[in-house]
């Protein structure tokens, strides 16, 4: 899909660190993007230096969703494209220690199914509303196209680690569904596919000990650093941009591959 200012896009999780990456680089080919997110300053912020606009959004929330797409289509048109990277990193064993007492104690069941509501079934809920207005679009080309998904999921979906129960049950979900929902979308020209991150300069990573963070980039094969957000932002529009690339999930890792802990 060609990118320029007949475009419009959607990015999630839009206000920082992968998303915010990403409607910089749409809005520096001229698309026009609308920022979805919850932090309404950093949304407003971000919106005003791309010429875009901010719609706060909890992609938890039907109603919410439905305004923020509203609002978004009222500034820009339909949308065509549409990148999800809301979402959260959560982190619990299945069985820890209370600590108060000590004593064995399951996993806290809210916050598992916190992990799939905003990872998962927020996104599910985002291209459902998305998929629904780019099938009412005139195709682009002879081939039909109309649209492109470009969700997150993690390198975690596939070696999540201790204390990523509900984190890799998400993101797991996310990769899983990206074949299914291209095939139910192919009739329509609307493309789907997923990055899986690994370790990235994220605002979660910054507030991280820079102890922490060195290690954690030794980890990694090659390059030894941490992933930049916008190297997230230039697979996407990677995936955006080529017409061929359909059903498809891409690590972006360094070549990392996590180990229990």
């Amino acid at each position: 899909m060609k990118l320029d200012s007949s475009v419009a896009a959607v990015i999630t999780g839009g206000a920082s660190g992968l998303g915010a990456a990403t409607a910089r680089a749409l809005a520096g080919r001229g698309v026009k993007v609308a920022i979805f997110d919850l932090n309404a300053e950093a949304g407003e912020a971000l919106a005003k230096e791309t010429g875009g606009v901010f719609c706060e959004v909890n992609v938890t929330d039907d109603a919410s969703v439905e305004a923020g797409f509203a609002k978004g289509r009222a500034a820009h048109g339909q949308e065509r494209i549409l990148v999800n990277c809301a979402g959260i990193a959560p982190a619990a064993k299945t069985v820890g220690r209370s600590r108060e007492t000590g004593e064995p104690k399951g996993h806290d069941l809210a916050l598992f199914e916190k992990a799939i509501a905003i990872n998962l079934v927020g996104t599910f809920r985002c291209i459902a509303q998305s998929a629904a207005g780019m099938v009412t679009l005139d195709p682009v080309d002879a081939a039909g196209a109309r649209g492109v998904i470009v969700n997150t999921a993690s390198v975690a979906a596939q070696d999540g680690q201790i204390g990523q129960a509900a984190y890799a049950a998400s993101k797991g979900g996310v990769l899983a569904m990206t074949l299914p929902i291209a095939r139910d979308l192919m009739n329509d020209g609307i493309r789907v596919n997923t990055i899986m991150p690994g370790i990235f300069e994220t605002p979660m990573m910054a507030g991280m000990p820079q102890g922490v963070q060195d290690a954690l980039a030794a980890m990694v094969p090659f390059p030894k650093r941490l992933g930049k957000p916008e190297e997230y932002a230039q697979l996407a529009l990677f995936m955006i941009e080529h017409d061929y690339m359909n059903g498809e999930a891409v690590r972006l890792d360094g070549a990392i591959r996590m180990g229990p802990k």
